[in-house]
């Protein structure tokens, strides 16, 4: 016996005890004396890096516990959860949990499709004119605020034509009063990021369209704040910073849009993966069930209005010290344009301090934060807060902001 489980390797010893076992508490078995499984949280928070990654982003540890106990033998199938068949009946309900759960978060009208696609968020960039659209002479409204909404433009800009609303920039500070936008009067739809993870830009309101469909790229702060589904003509995300993990993008579009452009791929196409539930081709299965799970985890901490309120503490205890840090601590984002989810900023002053900023990477690594570096097109450092991130994660890096400002300035 003892060869057998040396020959299967700790990683895989562990996973077969888990699957030998009745329940984890009454797992018993170890290798010698001093060895022993715990499973605790307690355990696995106090040995926890803290990732604060831009994304691929922290996944809460309830939904990678469940996650852990589920890989090897889903639903007592006799088959890990990455084996299910998409057309069998285990699949099609993790499939359908996660559209309900989804529905549920944000209350979605029955009039407004819920796709599970592959492509990321990149991927929309193309899919959303290629649907909206009919002709390469159709206009199109993008508010440009940001390196994402940007590349969706210029993406954009091959099926149809794009009228940038704001002034074009290369340096991005905020969102231009909307006094100085300039929409057409005869666009398909309207475009903008609801929050660029680069520059650390994020909108706190609906833009007002008229009656033109509003499309929006919640990637990155979808299920942080309330919002009214209707205002919107199709909204998505990927899934990997707040949602769960790569290789899923999910789109709510208002199910009378979408007849789309003739060239537009079918694996694209709103109105097919509408009609085929998601599952037209082979989805990406495991992606959909951390989706699913996530969306659950969301819903049993008090929904979205939850994570609003938990965002809203989170970004003000960080802001506060880089308020208060009398420029050793600099961001040039405007305040009432702040990003809650992504916070660039430099350190030593404007142009930043390469010494100190590579000496604040490293001490941060010693205390298990990971992560912090900002975006190589900007530099500098860059805090993300995520719905997994706890507010002790928060208030432990809110900390060494405060203990390395006083030791370096």
């Amino acid at each position: 016996m003892l060869r057998y489980l040396k020959g299967l390797g700790i990683r895989r010893f562990l996973s077969f005890c888990d699957l030998t076992c009745i329940e984890k508490e009454v797992c018993s078995v170890s290798l010698n004396k001093t060895f022993k499984l715990n499973f605790s949280n307690k355990t696995m928070a106090s040995s926890k890096t803290m990732n604060f990654a831009p994304g691929p982003a922290k996944v809460p540890e309830e939904v990678l516990e469940q996650a852990h106990r589920e890989f090897f033998n889903y639903n007592n199938s006799g088959i890990s959860v990455v084996e299910l068949t998409h057309r069998g009946v285990d699949y099609g309900k993790i499939n359908d949990e996660a559209e309900a759960a989804l529905r549920e978060l944000y209350q979605i009208p029955p009039n407004y499709k819920v796709l599970f696609l592959q492509g990321g968020g990149t991927g929309q960039f193309a899919a959303v004119p290629l649907n909206l659209c009919s002709s390469s002479d159709d206009v199109v409204d993008y508010i440009v605020t940001g390196t994402w909404s940007s590349k969706a433009a210029q993406e954009a800009e091959k099926y149809c034509k794009v009228n940038r609303v704001v002034p074009k920039t290369s340096v991005y500070t905020g969102i231009p009063d909307q006094s100085e936008w300039k929409l057409s009067n005869n666009a398909k739809y309207v475009y903008y990021c609801a929050n660029e993870t680069i520059h650390g830009i994020e909108f706190d309101f609906v833009p007002e369209t008229n009656g033109v469909p509003l499309v929006c790229d919640m990637s990155s702060n979808v299920l942080t704040r309330p919002i009214d589904v209707t205002k919107f003509g199709v909204i998505f995300a990927g899934a990997q910073k707040n949602a769960g993990i790569p290789g899923v993008t999910f789109v709510i579009v208002r199910e009378d849009l979408g007849k789309g452009m003739p060239i537009c791929p079918t694996v694209f196409d709103y109105k097919i993966n509408a009609a085929n539930k998601s599952l037209y081709n082979t989805p990406p299965t495991y992606s959909v069930y951390i989706l699913g799970l996530v969306f659950k985890w969301v819903l049993s901490k008090g929904g979205v209005p939850a994570m609003d309120k938990h965002s809203a503490v989170k970004s003000s205890l960080v802001y506060e010290v880089l308020d208060a840090s009398n420029g050793f601590y600099h961001s040039v984002i405007k305040k009432g344009n702040r990003s809650r989810m992504n916070i660039p900023f430099r350190i030593g002053g404007p142009s930043g301090n390469d010494e100190l900023e590579t000496k604040f990477l490293n001490e941060a690594k010693a205390r298990k934060m990971i992560s912090l570096k900002g975006h190589r097109s900007v530099g500098g450092i860059r805090i993300s807060l995520f719905n997994a991130i706890t507010l002790d994660e928060a208030k432990a890096l809110v900390e060494f902001l405060k203990e390395f400002q006083a030791n370096n300035q």
